[in-house]
């Protein structure tokens, strides 16, 4: 194999460029492999072999520097430089991450796990560089679909203003994990079939010119005009922005990739490349289904089986209850930033087409537009990972919660995630929201609960946010809906000496840990807030102590919350909070992760011992 000669961009190099064709096919062959065997982002790596190739060809990385948007569709970077031997680990712990990260190698020229951030990197370095006098070349590779969100085009503004001197490879799939939306995912199909107006240019010129003089000149303005109107020049966002626009080319033809890249990185100014590529190339399944083939976990690479699984996911179980909730109630409106498949929605999307909008990767958008939803009579649910929410942070303050508009936030992935890592670990957001007047808290132990939650959260009105962790949960029969009053515990386990509170998947810990053991009680505190402020006074004139689990920062989330009351109160019980320590969380299964920050069932029991509990720490 080429691939066993590569252990460094010098080394492909080396190689005639007729050759290059050979190494994509090679490494798409090791993509499949690595992933068939512990999963992995299969179809977006597999899309971009060949303009991975091109640029680590052509620049000399890492003094040149090559920007992955996500940084999901990087594999073939990884093995390039110097990662092919470790790539069985990648996602897990201790192995490599699943994204590019600049802790990791000097060849990942930014940490990244969040679409729509290379530009706006790209930008500073060209800054950096020409402050410093310096000369290394920069290529930023971004897809369709992280270009749908507001960063990135806020970004591409600033770069054609700025004229500073770098390539942007645009790498059009249209697709980023669902369907791409919006009106530059129609532009970029719209600048796809440009070909034809070339020809028919070419011939009208052929036309033209066996007229006589005053019949041609009145035809050449006549054509001057439509190539006004037609002329990707002319309408072009891009070159609108400044920003010079090459393209639209074949994206799996690596010869000419190589070519083009050489001249167009020599260029001054900002340039954009604009390739087409096949989300899932080279593997006939994963290309007739890009979104099943996003992320899979172990299958047969022959047959493209995988394990079957009859497990109930939350997200589908939020999915189901949404759709129910819909129909029953016709102000309900569901809003995604391009999540529908993850966020448990094509049910959804497919009974009420007309009740669901995907604003593409722009989250901030997604908070607002169901704030103006909201303030026109209708009940809108956004649906959105932890993490994605991070970055609508204001306009849940600004737009929803100074109004007490009745926005609510389903809230998928909260807590830790484990194989995707720090950047996905939804960890901050029982912190962040705690912060904001009007937001109350839930976090639902199952999917009957969770239907409660949404019940209720549609009653009280405001902003309400409920939160529950990736991962599965029991079925429960279509109808189900219990009566939950919003801000009231649950006693699941009798006993005064010491209580541990704790909700969601710190609560399945708890319940493990104090099976047997007398005098500990447990509460299932499924809302964080308001907290339930009367059983908390009632539990505390008997407890010893308590002990607050949670899958979230310890700053600033539920046993903050827990401790700040008890101080207001004058309640002097002791309380010990579990929770995730002030650090970043590598990537890990989500156990191991919860074993070291020291809320699973073994660390709540070594704590109850040391608070005096006569119970064996080894569970």
């Amino acid at each position: 194999m080429l691939l066993d000669a590569i252990l460094s961009p010098e080394d492909l190099k080396k190689l005639r460029k007729e050759d290059l064709p050979n190494v994509s096919r090679e490494l798409r062959d090791e993509i499949i492999r690595v992933c068939s065997l512990g999963g992995g982002h299969l179809a977006s790596s597999l899309g971009a072999v060949e303009i991975i190739v091109a640029l680590h060809y052509v620049l000399n990385s890492p003094r040149d520097r090559i920007l992955f948007d996500v940084g999901h569709q990087a594999y073939a970077h990884k093995m390039l430089t110097g990662r092919r031997d470790r790539m069985p680990t990648i996602k897990k712990e201790g192995g490599l991450s699943g994204f590019t990260k600049v802790s990791e190698s000097e060849h990942d020229a930014i940490t990244v796990g969040h679409a729509s951030t290379s530009l706006a990197n790209a930008l500073g370095m060209a800054y950096a560089r020409d402050s410093l006098g310096q000369d290394y070349r920069i290529a930023a590779v971004i897809g369709d679909g992280a270009l749908t969100g507001g960063m990135a085009l806020a970004a591409l503004n600033t770069i054609g203003d700025s004229g500073k001197k770098m390539l942007i490879i645009l790498n059009d799939n249209e697709m980023s994990i669902s369907e791409n939306v919006g009106a530059m995912n129609k532009f970029m199909r719209t600048l796809q079939v440009q070909k034809w107006f070339q020809e028919s240019e070419g011939a009208g010129k052929k036309a033209v010119g066996a007229f006589s003089k005053p019949l041609a000149d009145m035809l050449s303005r006549a054509k001057d005009s439509a190539r006004h109107f037609f002329d990707p020049a002319s309408v072009n966002p891009f070159a609108a922005m400044g920003v010079r626009y090459v393209g639209p080319v074949d994206g799996h033809d690596v010869l000419e990739l190589v070519y083009l890249v050489e001249k167009l990185v020599e260029l001054d100014g900002p340039t954009i490349l604009h390739v087409v590529t096949k989300k899932g190339k080279g593997l006939d399944y994963a290309e007739a289904d890009p979104i099943k083939w996003h992320g899979p976990g172990k299958f047969d690479p022959e047959t493209g089986e995988a394990p079957k699984s009859s497990a109930y996911s939350w997200s589908t179980a939020f999915g189901d209850a949404a759709t129910e909730l819909a129909r029953h109630d016709p102000r309900v409106f569901v809003i995604t930033p391009a999540m529908r498949e993850g966020s448990g929605l094509v049910k959804y999307s497919r009974e009420h087409p007309n009740r669901y909008l995907d604003v593409g990767i722009a989250e901030e958008v997604a908070v607002t537009s169901g704030a103006g939803m909201a303030l026109q009579g209708l009940r809108p649910i956004v649906a959105i990972y932890s993490t994605f929410l991070q970055r609508a942070y204001d306009q849940v303050v600004h737009d929803v919660a100074i109004e007490n508009l009745p926005v609510m936030f389903a809230i998928d992935r909260g807590g830790v995630v484990g194989p995707d890592g720090a950047t996905h670990n939804g960890v901050f957001d029982l912190s962040f929201l705690r912060s904001i007047p009007n937001v109350r808290i839930g976090l639902p132990k199952d999917a009957s609960e969770l239907r409660g939650m949404l019940k209720a959260g549609m009653k009280i009105g405001g902003p309400v946010a409920i939160r529950y962790p990736r991962g599965n949960t029991e079925r429960v029969p279509e109808g189900t809906w219990p009566d939950l009053e919003w801000g009231t515990w649950e006693r699941l386990v009798e006993g005064d000496a010491v209580v541990v509170l704790a909700g969601g998947k710190a609560l399945e810990y708890t319940l493990k840990a104090v099976q047997d053991l007398p005098g500990v009680g447990v509460v299932n505190a499924r809302f964080v807030k308001p907290l339930d402020e009367a059983m908390l006074r009632q539990l505390a004139v008997k407890a010893r102590a308590f002990v607050t689990v949670e899958d979230n920062t310890r700053v600033g989330g539920f046993g903050s919350a827990v401790l700040e009351f008890l101080s207001e109160a004058g309640l002097k019980t002791p309380v010990r909070v579990l929770g995730i320590p002030d650090e970043f969380q590598e990537h890990a299964s989500v156990e191991s992760v919860h074993a070291r920050s020291g809320i699973d069932a073994q660390a709540i029991r070594t704590v109850l011992a040391e608070l005096g509990v006569d119970v064996p720490i080894e569970i």
